[in-house]
């Protein structure tokens, strides 16, 4: 069914505009199909394959491409079923980054060839160009094609920075981009990239004019295994430079599993000053606090200070406790209790790493009364961690990992730079999972819905 204006108005109402709502992960895996359940899509039947194609893949199969390997299942049911599957995606976010690659590694990985469409969408007019439908007719029931990086056009960022007032001026373009796919390429889905978390074209308009979507089998794993069990971790480690991770923790704290916080980073000293606050005082926190800085992503505003004194009286009425930093590493590499006007934290300092130190000596104790396995989820790295005199409190931390795992407790990682941290300082086992998109993760375990499968629910719906 093509997809009209007002539908695709409907739709991003949906997403992005004052109908978004989160259903939760377990409702979106009950209404959305997976691949397997696409029993019905006949033999020769094009179909949509939207791949975590993000990867730079080594000198040979195991290095560099876990997301494409992670495609592997999904690929090959496809080609069981004799599909002709088209693969599209992006890689990096430089328009100019190529998929040859990535192309040639999926096809060691599948023991088939992979054809590359180098030039497959017109920017000018918004449509799907010849060669595509050219490719599609030579095509053999089985065969992989490979649309070039979908961020080479700027139709797959238009929502990027989108708001719900810009909906109606985008609605028409969008509506025509869907379209295009649906009819010059093929009308069944399947979003099988798990990472990708973000507002792209591919991933959450595309679908609108499908006739039938799922999600992939490594996807659906991801959502119904590991990170259905980390809904109900009792202790959160958070950090990071972006203080909008609060609403991530508020919608945490919000299931009432949550007993024990750690954080650090920009989390950590907004918490701070809610919590000096809350006790008539205050904490200088620097250029984080500064309206010069407002336009950089550490900057604070109150009204998320506002909402750190929510999530702390509420959370410490049901019994929660929260593990702050107590010094810092500035900007200039002093240890420092304070935070001055002008300055900048940029790692924890050692008196932190010994108080972190000793309440996971704590939580652990509080774990063995407890009547099944205790679970941790670790997402950031507590400073500026690529530089040498900022790394310290990530280093000394990741060692608590194999220390909260050799006590019993269930320990997922999410992915992003606290899985980075742990390859760097530590051994990926230390953690009993580690997930590969650390966006993907908080969008699940946080307030807003992943938006990829907020569009498949909306196709299965």
């Amino acid at each position: 069914m093509e997809v009209t204006a007002e539908k695709m108005q409907s739709w991003l109402n949906r997403l992005i505009g004052p109908e978004k709502e989160n259903l939760g992960l377990v409702k979106y895996l009950e209404r959305i199909p997976r691949v397997k359940d696409l029993t019905q899509v006949p033999s020769g039947t094009v179909v949509l394959v939207r791949g975590d194609l993000d990867a730079k893949p080594g000198a040979k199969v195991g290095e560099g491409d876990i997301r494409l390997r992670s495609m592997r299942e999904t690929l090959q049911i496809g080609r069981d079923r004799r599909w002709i599957q088209v693969i599209f995606g992006h890689i990096g976010r430089d328009p100019q980054l190529s998929l040859e690659k990535v192309g040639k590694r999926i096809s060691e990985i599948m023991g088939c060839p992979v054809q590359l469409i180098a030039d497959w969408f017109d920017p000018e007019t918004d449509t799907i160009r010849p060669e595509v439908k050219a490719a599609l007719a030579e095509a053999k029931p089985g065969d992989l094609i490979l649309l070039e990086n979908t961020r080479k056009y700027d139709m797959e960022r238009i929502l990027w920075k989108a708001k719900a007032a810009d909906i109606p001026k985008l609605a028409n373009r969008l509506a025509k981009i869907a379209n295009e796919f649906a009819s010059k390429i093929g009308k069944v889905y399947v979003h099988e990239a798990f990472s990708a978390g973000s507002l792209d074209t591919s991933s959450v308009v595309v679908p609108a004019a499908m006739d039938r979507a799922a999600l992939g089998e490594y996807a659906y794993g991801e959502f119904s295994g590991p990170l259905t069990t980390c809904l109900g971790a009792q202790l959160v480690i958070s950090s990071g430079l972006k203080i909008d991770k609060l609403d991530d923790l508020e919608a945490m704290i919000s299931r009432g599993k949550i007993r024990w916080v750690f954080t650090a980073g920009s989390l950590a000293v907004g918490l701070i000053k809610a919590a000096a606050q809350l006790e008539g005082k205050d904490f200088c926190i620097g250029v984080a606090e500064d309206p010069a800085h407002s336009d950089k992503p550490y900057f604070i505003p109150q009204d998320r200070i506002e909402q750190a004194k929510r999530i702390l009286s509420e959370g410490r009425g049901k019994g929660i406790q929260f593990v702050m930093p107590v010094d810092f590493v500035l900007q200039d590499g002093r240890v420092s209790t304070t935070i001055g006007p002008g300055e900048q934290q940029l790692d924890v300092g050692p008196a932190t790493s010994d108080l972190f130190e000793k309440k996971i000596g704590e939580f652990i104790e509080w774990a063995k009364g407890l009547k099944e396995p205790a679970v941790a989820f670790h997402n950031g790295v507590f400073g500026k961690f690529e530089e040498p005199q900022f790394e310290e409190g990530t280093r000394r931390f990741v060692k608590q990992l194999k220390r909260l795992k050799d006590a019993g407790v269930q320990v997922f990682v999410g992915g992003g730079e606290g899985g980075k941290a742990l390859e760097k300082y530590g051994d990926p086992s230390w953690g009993i999972y580690n997930f590969t998109a650390g966006g993907t993760v908080l969008n699940a375990l946080g307030s807003d819905p992943v938006p990829f499968l907020a569009a498949l629910e909306m196709v299965a719906k």
